[in-house]
């Protein structure tokens, strides 16, 4: 699908879309607990859907309202020897541990770049707790068969926290006595979101300085009513697009959640934008804007939509964090550079900095998603202060997180022409 965004003025009231990283984790809680829970503002995006799939082939019945699920489970049985991920990485990372509480040798595939993303993680942790896990090479399919046993380990969470959503959120079915000590932890928020979301369906986790997780008697996951909040990482797009190109309400954002993402912010602050946040609410006006700098390290799903702040901003704006976007849908940073630099923005890579030469006009373009929804989003952002029209390639791959977006960004007053490929 090819899409053209026009250069616009933004101005209106929008709904942030539900966010997948809350869904998929309420997801996985409601197979792990006993009974009917109800995931209400449940969203739909490519992950979320491959989220539910999974959940049913390992054993949860799901029944779909108009505008909730209803997940009934008597925790992990499966009723197939595979499991299909789509191209989610939290999905894999997530479910793998969760897949492996049960007895059965298990098969987990995935799709697209998720296929070569890497996963000897599991063939370095997963034998620790009594399961047998082999890899292509470190890369999918995976094969495992448990049960995992809950066990004192030490990881390394440099990688990525999915692992270690994925872990705790195993344990939480069946540890006692145990603890879960990690070195070196990036994107501690999310973890903070996994412990939010695990307490929630009634498992408690005692943590330190996000170094140590401890289990202590037996617990087990209860069926609850759980209402998925709004997703900063689609709605910091709408936030940077009101910032650069006019003004915008974006409702249904809690400002006190612990996902990461909520940092897009601090940039917007820094940048010089006026901000009116409410409790589950924000108001962007345009204003000046000025060069910034930011680490994303604990982010780095916001380097998209901050290049594209940074772009209108006047001066070289700094982002710390780029060794985290290597394993991304594509390779973020060096994407960035490439499809930014056809629209006349220069981007230097320098060791873990990313610096942004901001305020010397954005250029109408054709550009390439790179299959990468959080890309097309950032350029049909750039593209409403831009000389001319900027046309995305593949821009379908919204799909994978906001399917929505586009309309969305319509709704602001976005001038958007969508064209199906021949």
């Amino acid at each position: 699908m090819q899409v053209t965004v026009s250069p616009g003025i933004i101005k209106g009231t929008v709904t942030a879309n539900p966010s997948k990283s809350a869904m998929q984790r309420a997801v996985a809680a409601a197979l792990l607990a006993n009974g009917t829970s109800i995931i209400r503002n449940p969203g739909l995006s490519n992950d979320c859907l491959a989220a539910l799939e999974v959940a049913e082939n390992l054993g949860a019945r799901i029944k779909r309202t108009d505008d909730h699920f209803e997940i009934t489970s008597n925790g992990v049985k499966p009723f197939y020897d595979e499991i299909n991920c789509g191209e989610s990485g939290l999905g894999i990372r997530m479910f793998t541990p969760i897949a492996a509480l049960a007895a059965v040798p298990i098969t987990i595939v995935g799709h697209g770049s998720l296929t070569t993303r890497p996963m000897h993680f599991f063939e370095e942790v997963l034998p620790q707790l009594d399961v047998k896990c082999t890899t292509q090479e470190g890369k999918l399919p995976l094969h495992i068969q448990g049960p995992l046993q809950p066990k004192n380990i030490t990881i390394d969470g440099s990688l990525s926290s999915q692992f270690l959503t994925g872990l705790l959120m195993a344990y939480g079915a069946a540890a006692e006595d145990v603890t879960i000590t990690v070195k070196d932890l990036k994107s501690k928020p999310y973890i903070a979101l996994t412990l939010q979301l695990m307490a929630h369906f009634g498992v408690q986790v005692k943590e330190e300085n996000f170094e140590t997780f401890s289990f202590g008697k037996k617990q087990s996951y209860n069926a609850t009513d759980y209402t998925v909040e709004g997703d900063w990482s689609g709605a910091a797009f709408l936030l940077v697009a009101a910032a650069v190109a006019g003004k915008a309400e974006v409702q249904h954002l809690n400002t006190a959640s612990a996902q990461s993402d909520k940092a897009i912010l601090e940039a917007l602050e820094k940048a010089g934008t006026h901000i009116l946040p409410g409790m589950f609410t924000v108001n962007i006006q345009k204003n000046g804007l000025k060069a910034f700098e930011i680490d994303a390290t604990d982010c780095p799903d916001l380097f998209p939509p901050l290049v594209a702040l940074a772009a209108n901003c006047n001066g070289t704006t700094k982002i710390k964090g780029v060794s985290r976007l290597a394993h991304k849908e594509s390779d973020r940073g060096l994407t960035l550079q490439q499809e930014f630099g056809k629209m006349g923005i220069r981007i230097d890579l320098q060791g873990d900095d990313m610096l942004v030469h901001g305020g010397t006009g954005i250029k109408g373009a054709q550009v390439h998603s790179h299959n990468d929804h959080r890309i097309a989003m950032a350029c049909a952002v750039a593209a409403l202060t831009a000389a001319g029209p900027v046309v995305i390639e593949n821009a379908e791959a919204v799909n994978k997180s906001y399917p929505e977006f586009y309309d969305h960004l319509q709704l602001l007053g976005g001038k958007i022409a969508v064209e199906a490929n021949s």
